[in-house]
């Protein structure tokens, strides 16, 4: 491939970035949260229909999500999006104290305004090459709901949307620049819902059958489960309904949510059946019925080394994000805001020690709150205990994944602070980055069909052992009552 094409075609995100900004601020300020992101949502479809491109609305029977592609035939890269906000995060941007928008209302805390707009900044240069080139292949940009709770991805996936892509490659917020790499955590959520018969719980309690008792039965059931499970499942639970406030009335309805995870899907598949096992127990021993509502289901991230080498050379050759001396004034004191003991930043540096070495001398070097370099990258076996739906898309196909520095060292992820940063420079210096990385990388595989190959080959070794839905085949995309 001639260096001209590629620059020619990452010169259109500079032509588009005021516009590729203002849509990002704009999800910043609809602020809308999982599977509700319909202006969100619209506002995407609208511009890229304008851009040139088909857009498939509804995709997997869900409201939110789109597909929008460009071009014909062989092969085809997927990018993926999100642009769902958080409830109780409504921050002013820019601001280096709490000053909520609006009192209780959602705020961007995992920075999903920009993850969507820098992937359609990728998307646009990717189309802008293959227009220039003339050469076949298709670009996909996903619209994927929900990340936050809803898990669109996963429907996406029994729907196998994905098995369709020869790639993909998406990228995230954080406080680092890096090549992400590592398994996750699967996860699984589940809302319980316990009925029973009121009474007076002193005059006739014989008469009562308590839906709370059945919650707290069921808690200690699980806790029970505990020493019965392996080393890197958890199971966290929180009371959605404890029956009311009369304690002198016996509950007649309680209802209570539950978080199972564990490295591999179909692990966490097994384990949702035990504890499924220890609510209809808790029912019976109350004397109480059992409903239950499927919220939403993900997989662990099947890592794909080609592709992760790929990201990491255009991420070299491309550089990272630089700020003026006022940007790193306000990154310096927002960052005096966030909460001390932030481990060394990077999957590099929790996973070597001496990579660890490194990192710590490249944030003394740069001498601010931004981490003004990238971090080197770790092909080793890496570990996450969160969970995202991207897990589901690399269980399809070969997938890759950046990080970009969007906000201050040590910003913990769903924070005012994190928020405040996503309408500013620093986010949108980090997204048009993180889409000229992604779409570079793509030009890369649409060139040298060894590396498709290569990230094929590898991704049937990884993935043998065949994808398990965590989404059973009658669910819906829904929210915890």
């Amino acid at each position: 491939m001639e260096q001209t094409n590629k620059q020619a075609a990452l010169a259109a995100i500079d032509r588009y970035a005021d516009r590729i900004c203002r849509l990002s601020d704009a999800i910043w300020d609809f602020a809308e949260l999982s599977l509700q992101e319909h202006r969100s949502a619209e506002l995407y479809c609208t511009e890229l229909e304008q851009l040139g491109f088909a857009v498939e609305r509804g995709v997997a029977g869900i409201d939110t999500a789109f597909c929008a592609r460009w071009g014909s035939g062989k092969p085809v890269i997927g990018i993926l999006a999100e642009y769902d906000a958080l409830s109780g995060l409504s921050q002013q941007a820019g601001a280096t104290e709490p000053v909520p928008r609006t009192p209780g209302g959602c705020g961007h805390g995992c920075g999903h305004n920009l993850l969507g707009a820098g992937s359609m900044a990728a998307a646009v240069a990717i189309k802008e090459y293959l227009q220039a080139t003339g050469r076949p292949g298709t670009v996909e940009f996903y619209g994927c709901p929900g990340e936050e709770g809803g898990a669109a991805k996963a429907f996406m996936a029994r729907d196998n949307v994905w098995r369709n892509l020869d790639a993909a490659l998406t990228w995230h917020p954080d406080t680092v620049n890096e090549v992400v790499t590592g398994s996750t955590n699967s996860c699984i959520q589940t809302q319980y819902f316990f009925h029973g018969l009121a009474a007076h719980a002193a005059g006739e309690p014989e008469r009562g059958r308590s839906a709370l008792d059945a919650v707290e039965l069921m808690n200690i059931g699980v806790q029970f489960l505990r020493e019965h499970m392996g080393d890197k499942c958890r199971v966290h639970y929180a009371i959605t309904d404890a029956g009311g406030r009369s304690p002198n009335v016996v509950q007649a309805e309680a209802s209570v949510l539950y978080m199972v995870r564990s490295n591999k899907v179909a692990e966490a598949v097994e384990l949702q059946k035990r504890v499924d096992d220890i609510a209809q127990g808790a029912a019976l021993m109350t004397g109480t019925t059992l409903t239950k509502k499927f919220i939403d289901g993900l997989a662990d991230t099947v890592p794909n080394h080609t592709l992760e080498k790929v990201l990491y050379a255009n991420f070299q050759a491309l550089g990272v994000p630089h700020y003026t001396p006022e940007e790193l004034a306000f990154a310096d004191k927002l960052a005096a805001t966030c909460p001390a003991g932030a481990p060394v930043p990077s999957i590099a540096a929790a996973n070597s020690t001496e990579l660890a070495s490194q990192v710590q001398a490249m944030q003394q070097a740069a001498g601010h709150a931004m981490n003004e370099f990238l971090a080197p990258y770790y092909g080793g076996p890496a570990f996450e205990p969160g969970s995202t739906d991207v897990g589901d898309v690399s269980w399809q196909t070969p997938t890759g994944q950046i990080h970009l520095a969007s906000w201050p060292n040590g910003t913990p992820g769903h924070s005012w602070q994190a928020v405040s940063c996503g309408a500013t420079a620093l986010a949108h210096k980090a997204l048009l980055q993180a889409g000229r990385v992604l779409a570079a990388a793509a030009i890369d595989l649409y060139e040298q069909p060894e590396l498709l190959a290569a990230a094929r080959a590898e991704f049937e070794q990884a993935a043998a052992s065949g994808y398990v839905c965590p989404i059973p085949p009658d669910a819906v995309p829904t929210l915890v009552d």
